[in-house]
């Protein structure tokens, strides 16, 4: 399946923007861990495995091309990094195409 131009165009931009709010949702996940009754240290332990995890998360990084947008897009929305909503500006090919890849699970 294969993004259009003004999709692929749509999908570089919001990217970025989704990976930041991801990013800013864990960084409230980190400072409750870390704020939490218990030892310093295995609050900075704790931290830091999660992190380790967190990092290879597509909320975080993923590396992109035209050829696997609307993968990546499933594979956000399965993750949780977006939903069907932040897709709004996209064609209806695209939602579609990411609708029905949803809906194979």
């Amino acid at each position: 399946m294969e993004i259009s131009k003004r999709d692929w165009k749509l999908f570089r931009e919001y990217v970025p923007k989704w990976q930041t709010r991801y990013i800013r949702n864990l960084n409230w996940e980190y400072i409750e861990l870390l704020s939490g009754d218990g030892d310093a240290a295995d609050h900075f332990w704790q931290l830091e495995e999660r992190i380790r995890k967190d990092k290879k998360h597509p909320g975080v990084s993923i590396e992109i091309s035209k050829g696997d947008a609307i993968y990546d897009l499933v594979l956000l929305c399965r993750t949780g990094v977006i939903d069907m909503s932040d897709l709004e500006e996209f064609s209806d090919s695209t939602k579609d195409a990411v609708r029905q890849l949803l809906d194979l699970r």
